[in-house]
């Protein structure tokens, strides 16, 4: 199967660039996985897609303020840093900018000393590995000085940063948001619990890599990154019992997708608490063993993500949903409108 499968128009001004006021004020676009019919909704509408004894499932990670200005000692020359993935205690891999002036040794200062960062090796990615020194807690000291990473689409100044977490966000460690989350209010989770639907948490720590374009011609020969999972013994529970009562388990994002079926996939068929690293990719002829209904936001051409939810639905009708979203001006990616695809019958 090849990635230009996977492409469409997207003209830029539909890849949305703030967030709404409200969160739920976002529009639903309703799939049926069993023909090309859809329905468009607002989001609130997802309370009706719901029904007693299913089990919503959410990814709690939340995003760090990861990206660091600074300087280089000695020349002052701006650095700048993206934190990706803690290797050690205080040891972290990066995205720097610009590479070339950062050498093994290099020394950045940020906050006028009240973090330093020393490189000590460089990655194949062109990224480095930095050592940070300071006084304190390393976490305080990053939402001090540090900013939102958000998506190189997004060109627009996010004046509230709490805006890119979502409600729920919890276990501190993504590079970025699990953007279906954002969509959800605390009191629209206490409705869907209200009406006897079971709220789960996941973790899955997301990565850049997220964004990182498939550069080969046919999608099973793309690496997926990998990222950090984990289920616990209360959640792992909760799901398996709803799939054993028949309920419907939905996943939230595809984040949420990508840790449930790893999980699935490594245990029989079963969720199970677990956790470890994950490189899961899935695109049309994944077997999904875990997820019954995925609620997502809409993506970009020939991504990972778009084949992930192709995989669920149809390659067919997931290209129609995508022409018609384009047709109808929703809103595309971080901070966009929502598509629920529905359980199959």
């Amino acid at each position: 199967m090849r990635v230009e499968d996977f492409d469409f128009h997207l003209p830029e001004e539909l890849i949305a660039q703030t967030p709404l006021l409200d969160r739920t004020a976002s529009r639903l676009m309703v799939v049926n996985p069993d023909s090309l019919a859809l329905e468009h909704h607002k989001f609130g509408h997802i309370l009706d897609e719901l029904n007693e004894g299913d089990c919503l499932v959410l990814n709690d990670t939340r995003v760090l303020p990861a990206r660091l200005m600074g300087e280089k000692e000695g020349t002052g020359a701006h650095i700048e840093l993206l934190l990706l993935k803690q290797t050690k205690d205080d040891e972290w891999e990066t995205l720097v900018k610009p590479a070339k002036r950062v050498k093994v040794g290099t020394v950045v200062t940020f906050g006028n000393g009240l973090l330093t960062a020393t490189c000590t090796g460089e990655l194949d990615h062109g990224g480095r590995t930095f050592n940070f020194k300071y006084d304190g807690i390393f976490y305080e000291i990053l939402d001090q000085l540090g900013e939102m990473p958000l998506p190189p689409y997004i060109r627009e100044k996010l004046d509230d940063q709490d805006r890119y977490q979502t409600v729920f966000a919890k276990e501190r460690g993504s590079a970025a948001a699990p953007t279906a989350g954002l969509h959800f209010t605390e009191d629209l989770l206490e409705a869907i619990k209200a009406k006897g639907v079971k709220v789960v948490f996941i973790t899955l720590h997301v990565g850049l890599g997220t964004f990182r374009p498939v550069s080969v011609d046919s999608i099973e020969e793309h690496d997926m990154h990998s990222e950090f999972y984990s289920v616990s013994e209360e959640a792992a529970a909760t799901i398996q019992g709803v799939k054993d009562a028949g309920g419907k388990v939905i996943s939230v994002g595809t984040t949420s997708t990508r840790t449930l079926e790893t999980v699935a996939r490594d245990n029989k068929g079963k969720i199970v608490a677990s956790q470890g690293w994950t490189n899961i990719f899935i695109f049309p002829g994944f077997d999904y063993k875990a997820i019954d209904g995925l609620i997502t936001n809409f993506h970009l051409p020939k991504s990972t993500l778009v084949m992930l939810v192709s995989a669920l639905a149809s390659k067919d009708s997931i290209m129609h949903a995508y022409e018609k979203a384009v047709e109808e001006k929703y809103r595309f990616f971080s901070f966009g409108d929502a598509m629920f695809i529905r359980p199959k019958k």
